[in-house]
């Protein structure tokens, strides 16, 4: 079998000059802010879910001053549906510290890149390669998997010491010219060709030299995440109705769903009457409860198990930092994460 590194780079933008994706929004550009903000969407998020956020962010924030200008709130409601909240708090401290602390422009340097809020090694090599055309290695997800077939490489990409030993391979196989290509066409090939499943080895620029294939070993590499029992958490969320308003208290910026608007949340054991006078000075009588939604996150599942509540009479301290009554016409633009508002509709429709 031939020695598939030499040649990797050349078979790989030769590939891309055919077969690979060319007309994305967010190709075709030199603009650091719209190659930023695509990359950080797409961390694992699949580009047909990308599109329209994309789209909408543009359209609200044009330039890297209007989203370093705009309040977080309006970030995190524009993002919302999206997941990974984390991302957006982070796109919007990374607007600022580049507008505070880089007058507005991206540095051109990809370890100076890599220092700004929520942008790692291979996302600033990437914003690197296709702004400025600087030379270096990425090593997403769908890279892990391209290099880990080609060459045959073992272990678990998670582990530190795999990871290092793809991150060497990954650098060594850079060409002299044409960075901006091939950094697209290894993304691209991850995502279309050396697919999680089923991948389309036939249709694959280095299946003659594909470790993995010839070894029959497709279905083993990369090595999967070492088996875990996936946590299980429950939790207890109250609806307070008021006329046609629901009750909603902003989530701490750390945690789950940080910064967003959510439900109120109420600890084992607490007293849902008592706790909706004492905290949000809500009356309340007919307590319900609506069926339970579970959820998956990357790390345990959780089941939110909803009481919904009719508030017969608000007491003057009702209104305080955090909390919010909203309207039903007003759920669709505000930043709700999905659970919530999927929550919000089941019980809607146990009710009627």
């Amino acid at each position: 079998m031939a020695d598939l590194a030499p040649d990797f780079a050349g078979r790989l933008i030769a590939w891309h000059a055919r077969h690979g994706r060319h007309d994305l929004p967010w190709q075709n550009t030199r603009d650091a802010y719209r190659i930023w903000l695509s990359e950080i969407m797409l961390q694992q998020t699949q580009v047909t879910t990308v599109m329209p956020y994309y789209a909408r962010f543009l359209d609200r924030f044009p330039d890297i001053r209007a989203l370093a200008a705009a309040p977080v709130e309006d970030v995190m409601a524009l993002w919302s549906g999206l997941g990974y909240y984390a991302r957006a708090r982070n796109l919007h401290a990374c607007a600022r510290a580049v507008v505070g602390r880089h007058g507005g422009e991206f540095p051109r340097d990809a370890i100076a890149i890599a220092e700004l809020p929520g942008i790692g090694r291979s996302t600033a090599a990437a914003i690197a390669a296709f702004a400025f055309g600087a030379r270096g290695a990425i090593l997403d997800g769908n890279v892990k998997r391209v290099l880990a077939r080609s060459f045959g490489i073992d272990g678990f990409p998670g582990e530190k010491k795999v990871e290092n030993r793809l991150w060497e391979l990954a650098e060594s196989l850079l060409p002299a010219r044409g960075i901006e290509t091939y950094t697209q066409a290894l993304m691209d090939l991850g995502a279309t060709v050396c697919t999680r499943g089923k991948p389309g080895c036939a249709r694959c620029p280095m299946n003659d030299a594909c470790v993995a294939l010839a070894q029959d070993r497709i279905a083993e590499l990369p090595t999967p995440r070492p088996r875990k029992t996936v946590p299980k958490r429950s939790a207890r969320y109250l609806i307070l109705r008021h006329a046609d308003r629901v009750l909603f208290e902003q989530r701490p910026p750390s945690g789950i769903w940080g910064g967003l608007l959510c439900l109120p949340e109420l600890a084992a054991g607490d007293d849902v009457e008592a706790i909706a006078h004492a905290r949000y000075g809500c009356r309340v009588d007919h307590v319900a409860e609506r069926p339970p939604l579970t959820h998956g996150f990357t790390h345990f599942t959780l089941t939110l198990q909803p009481l919904e509540c009719r508030v017969i009479a608000l007491d003057a301290h009702a209104a305080q930092p955090g909390i919010q009554w909203l309207a039903e016409g007003d759920l669709e633009g505000a930043a709700l994460p999905s659970p919530v508002r999927r929550l919000l509709l089941a019980a809607g429709s146990s009710t009627t």
